[in-house]
């Protein structure tokens, strides 16, 4: 990408619809549940045709 010259991009700013107190909620309550349950999830393969190949 540098070579291109283009950059990584970040928001020189907040959304104003940005609501603070309901990203803490989501991250206190329903980001624990969304980790855990990919956590347990068995590891899969590769290719969903070919299960001999990892």
């Amino acid at each position: 990408m540098k070579r291109h010259g283009w950059s990584w991009q970040q928001p020189t700013r907040r959304a104003i619809e940005r609501d603070d107190s309901a990203v803490e909620v989501w991250k206190k309550e329903t980001w624990p549940r969304v980790r855990a349950s990919r956590q347990s999830a068995a590891p899969g393969w590769s290719s969903k045709t070919k299960p001999d190949s990892h």
